[in-house]
């Protein structure tokens, strides 16, 4: 069983259906349903989406995409939130970026993300493009 980690721009590429990269999404969440594999998530994925201004109930419909057995939550860590701060300071980066890298790294699954600051965190993990794992 594979396990990919999204990161909050590939949840809201879905969601709002943003052309090229929305269908993407689309191919990439129905294909690892498809293959019964798993998507992670993390409680600071939805700490984003709200802060990007999606209600509780848009979230939940995001999330719903996937059956129950296919998207499991992460609970991030004060070591992961201590090293996220740090490494975003050194490389200046967002520190969510730093923060999915982290998760990623630490739970053993692919990261999935668009965001070009994944290019300065390859050491912590590497990321991939939804349309590279269609």
């Amino acid at each position: 069983m594979n396990g990919y980690y999204l990161d909050t721009q590939i949840w809201i590429d879905h969601y709002l259906k943003r052309g090229i990269n929305g269908e993407n999404a689309l191919k990439f969440l129905k294909k690892v349903i498809g293959e019964d594999s798993i998507i992670f998530y993390s409680d600071f994925t939805i700490t984003e989406l709200k802060k990007t201004g999606f209600f509780e109930s848009e979230i939940n419909e995001m999330l719903r995409f996937a059956k129950p057995r296919n998207i499991r939550r992460i609970h991030l860590t004060k070591i992961q939130i201590d090293e996220a701060v740090k490494l975003a300071k050194q490389r200046g980066i967002p520190y969510g970026d730093a923060l999915h890298a982290i998760l990623a790294r630490d739970h053993e699954v692919q990261l999935v993300a668009r965001d070009l600051d994944f290019q300065k965190l390859k050491d912590i993990t590497k990321s991939k493009l939804p349309e590279e794992l269609i």
